[in-house]
């Protein structure tokens, strides 16, 4: 099937969203964020993009860029390399991290960009991983609110006050009024999956062996045993360590399947 081209923004802003492949979490420990903010950072110490918002989720990530020296697919390319590399020396693994194509829209006016930003901050209430956005760890909210970032220069909150007021405290105000107020903002998103618990997890392998309790994946031969892991990886809800912890099979040998 021929891909769609992407669509060119005439300001060079996109709203861009890197997703784990097959939904699977790419943020395990708070190490990984770090990492990815770094690379993040360095990237765009170099020259190649602004960042006006991001938000690291546990399987995806989105970021509120506007590309500079390079266009936003060669920016993205870089990024995702230099994490993955990483990521499957740390964890002992080989293949692809990402979903191999993200998804980018074009941000080509002032409204439009405040409300991506908006729903971009807002993706851990809808998760249920904070009760304001301010106190969510992982996203550019704080550097709006609190003047605190990873890194200095990371993410250019002037250029997005600038709108609201030039005044920056006046506009620090309305921003945070604007984050707060109700709304049904609606872009391109992956479903939040609801984590599935160990009790439910043994249920599902246990469907998956026949009514087999769970210890019976471990005398599988290899091959068997690794085609069923990769089914259990598909199952929503469930991440790579719980895997490992309810089967008992250590977690390098999850990963690498």
């Amino acid at each position: 099937m021929v891909r769609c081209a992407r669509k060119k923004s005439v300001t060079g802003i996109y709203h861009v969203m890197l997703r784990g492949i097959n939904r699977q979490a790419i943020f395990f420990e708070e190490e990984d964020n770090c990492r990815f903010i770094e690379t993040l950072n360095r990237a765009r110490a170099n020259g190649g993009y602004t960042i006006y918002g991001y938000c690291l989720m546990g399987n995806h990530v989105h970021l509120l860029l506007h590309e500079q020296k390079e266009e936003i697919a060669v920016i993205m390319k870089r990024i995702g390399t230099s994490y993955a590399r990483w990521y499957n020396e740390k964890y002992d693994r080989v293949g692809h991290v990402f979903q191999s194509r993200f998804k980018s829209e074009p941000v080509e006016t002032e409204a439009y960009l405040l409300t991506v930003l908006r729903y971009i901050h807002n993706n851990p209430l809808k998760a249920k991983l904070a009760v304001r956005t301010e106190d969510y760890k992982w996203s550019s909210c704080q550097a709006y609110y609190r003047e605190q970032d990873f890194y200095d220069g990371l993410t250019n909150t002037g250029f997005v006050l600038a709108i609201l007021n030039s005044n920056r405290e006046a506009a620090i105000k309305q921003f945070a009024d604007f984050m707060q107020q109700e709304n049904a903002d609606q872009f391109m998103d992956f479903t939040v999956k609801q984590h599935k618990n160990d009790a439910d997890l043994v249920q599902e392998i246990m469907k998956l062996l026949n009514g087999q309790p769970v210890s019976a994946l471990r005398s599988l031969s290899r091959d068997n045993r690794n085609n069923l892991i990769r089914l259990i990886k598909e199952i929503e809800g469930v991440t790579q360590r719980q895997i490992a912890r309810v089967t008992g099979i250590h977690q390098s040998v999850i990963f690498k399947i």
